[in-house]
């Protein structure tokens, strides 16, 4: 059975990247030791982010990237503990050089999110959801 999960996302500039990621308050990772790739650390589960360079993405895949200004791959969903934090994140992603392309905003009266989008293009969703507010099937 599978133990873990990972997912592992190109960038242009992993020092960039790394800074950008540091911003938002994301744990880096630098017990690998590789300044050719950046490990990110995300919640209480411990989730993980790889960033590795564009070529060296390139390389695993096999297959052509994404780009990211034309077309998205995948949405990043991370969950906020509160309203304040998602408009917290939100203005930390756009002071680090992100792009907000969702601006905070309520959703079906319970839940309470944000989109941006990273240094290269990767789409990132903040989100609260107010289960007390949740409609009752």
């Amino acid at each position: 059975m599978t133990k873990q999960f990972w997912i592992n996302l190109p960038v242009k500039d992993i020092n960039k990247s790394k800074e950008f990621y540091a911003k938002l308050g994301f744990t880096i990772n630098t017990q690998h030791g590789n300044s050719d790739q950046a490990q990110l650390i995300i919640g209480d589960n411990n989730a993980v982010v790889m960033l590795f360079p564009d070529s060296t993405f390139k390389n695993f895949t096999q297959h052509e990237l994404v780009d990211t200004k034309q077309a998205t791959e995948v949405l990043l969903s991370i969950d906020a503990e509160s309203r304040e934090e998602v408009d917290e994140m939100a203005k930390k992603a756009a002071m680090a050089g992100g792009t907000i392309f969702g601006e905070p905003a309520a959703n079906q009266g319970w839940m309470y999110g944000c989109g941006f989008a990273d240094l290269d293009g990767h789409r990132w969703n903040v989100l609260y959801m107010d289960l007390s507010k949740m409609p009752k099937e």
